[in-house]
Parts: C-alpha cells; structure tokens; sequence
C-alpha cells in the first residue's frame, strides 16, 4: 500500500538513479562491443571523473555562486569530469590494454590487467585525495522546480535525467549517424575484414575508450555532486558494479540495451524499497538480473554493437 499510496516518490528517484546507470553502463558495453572485454576499470574511471570535477571547481569556483553563474559551473564540472575520465580510459587502453592486444594475449590475461589497473587506479586516489570522503563544492541551491502528482522534482534531478538523456541521444546519433561510429560497428561486427577494409583498428578501439570515459567521467561529476554529495577512492565500486549489472541485463555489447537495463534497474531498486526495506536494495537489483538472464540470457535487448547500436 505505501508502494501504491508514494508510487511517484520512490519511481522519480530511481529515474535519477537509473540514469547515472544507463551512462556508466554505456562504457562497459562499448567497449565490450568492440574487444569482447570487460573493462572492470571502468569503475574507477568513474572515480577520476568526480574527483577531477571536484579539483577544478574547488580551485575556481565561487563559494556561493547563484543564477546564470551556478549553471556555468555545473557545466564546467561536467566537462571537467568527461575531460579526465577520458584521459584515464586513453591512459588505460595504452598502458593495460594495447601491449596485450599486440602479444595476442588471451582473454583472462586482460580481465587481470583491468582488475590490477583497477587497484592501481583507487589506491592512487586514495594517496592523492586521501582515504575519506571528500564533499563536493555547493554549485546553487537544490530547490524544486515542479512536481508530478504531489511529488516534487527538484533541480538536481532534472540537471542528472537531462544529462543523461542528452549524453545518451548524442551516443546513439554518433554511432548510428557517423563515420566513426559506422567504424565501431564495423569493429565490432568482425575486426578482421573492417581493417582488411582500410578501417584502422587501433584509431577506433582509442577512440572507443574515450568515449566510454567522457561519459563516464561526466556521471562520476554527477553522482558525486547531486546524488552522493561527495566523491572518495572507492565511490566508483558499487555504482560500476549496478552499471556492470545494468549493461548485462540490457545485453551486452548492446548501447540501447544499456540506457534500458540502466533505467529499469534504477526504477526497480527504488521501487523494491518500501516493499522489502532500503538494507535490501542492492539485493533486488541483482535478483531482478539474475530472473531476466534466467529466461532471456542474452539480456533484453540481447543483440551486440556490431549489429544493432
């Protein structure tokens, strides 16, 4: 009854939620798209995002800037945020990912060298920002803007959903619209014959990790400022564990499967919250992953990059 009686006060949340999801998500499935690799570093490129965001407007931002002035720093934070998450992800793919690839490594040697990036890339955090959380510079006040159905939503949720959207229409037009993107789905479709084709491989795999941390880094900025307030070396663990979950449900290597498996694990983890009580969220999403891939293994959309963005 409280689910039905707050249906709006929990769905609205998870929106939010669900968003950050489906943008961190993007980066695991793209990049699994185009190698059949899981990038489990892709966590901490997250973490880089936020923590790059929190130095630049720690440094230049105002204490208490207000109006046009708050929404030019959130812009700048995202930015900032994108710009070092995809620095990270370019450092990664060369440092941890290309000398193997040239060697012809196996598969597992790859999933060790993300889990070792991974360690390498918190405990540096850790060292440079220390070990506890560090809070997230106050950019305007999070007032409500309207409300739906006696629900409110307020300015940080919009700011997040919008992002979010715009991030992921923008990824889908590129892929879809672009000779890039025809160059990462030519990739993932079959490697051999795109570079027998004149399509230079290693561009479009840099590439690919760029765009996976500019969109990474971007929602490490907003969930550090609108959803946790805060970032610290190991905030990117479970939101990358949620998104992992989220591109899996969709379908793997599938970027619409990921907005979808993103959205609907945000929504049904808050919905599940007055049902069996918030300690059993993390819980539900996986329960909800685990039944999906039960019946439709391939996830719900269930078709790779290569043949349908």
């Amino acid at each position: 009854m409280n689910l039905f009686h707050n249906f709006w006060d929990y769905f609205i949340p998870g929106l939010t939620t669900g968003s950050m999801y489906a943008v961190i998500a993007i980066g695991y499935t793209l990049v699994y798209g185009v190698l059949q690799l899981i990038n489990f570093a892709h966590s901490e490129v997250f973490m880089m995002g936020g923590f790059g965001s929190l130095v630049v407007l720690s440094e230049l931002a105002p204490e208490s800037p207000h109006g046009f002035t708050s929404v030019v720093w959130v812009i700048v934070g995202m930015i900032a945020g994108a710009l070092v998450g995809a620095l990270t992800a370019f450092g990664l793919e060369k440092a941890a990912y290309k000398p193997l690839r040239k060697r012809n490594a196996p598969k597992l040697v790859f999933l060790i060298s993300a889990i070792g990036a991974s360690f390498f890339l918190y405990n540096l955090a850790g060292k440079l920002w220390g070990r506890n959380p560090v809070p997230m510079p106050e950019l305007y006040t999070n007032g409500e803007v309207f409300s739906v159905f006696g629900t409110p939503v307020k300015i940080t949720q919009l700011i997040i959903i919008g992002s979010a959207v715009a991030m992921m229409i923008g990824l889908d037009m590129v892929v879809n619209r672009t000779k890039m993107g025809a160059g990462i789905r030519a990739v993932a479709q079959d490697a051999e014959t795109a570079g027998l084709m004149g399509v230079d491989i290693d561009k479009i795999i840099s590439r690919t990790f760029i765009i996976g941390g500019l969109l990474g880094g971007a929602a490490g900025f907003l969930y550090g400022f609108g959803i946790s307030g805060q970032v610290w070396f190991t905030v990117g663990f479970l939101p990358g564990i949620k998104a992992f979950a989220a591109a899996v449900l969709g379908g793997i290597g599938n970027i619409r499967g990921a907005m979808v498996g993103g959205l609907l694990l945000g929504i049904v983890e808050n919905l599940s919250s007055p049902v069996f009580g918030t300690e059993w969220i993390d819980v539900t999403a996986f329960v909800v992953l685990i039944l999906v891939l039960m019946f439709r293994p391939t996830g719900i959309m269930g078709e790779r990059l290569g043949r349908s963005a």
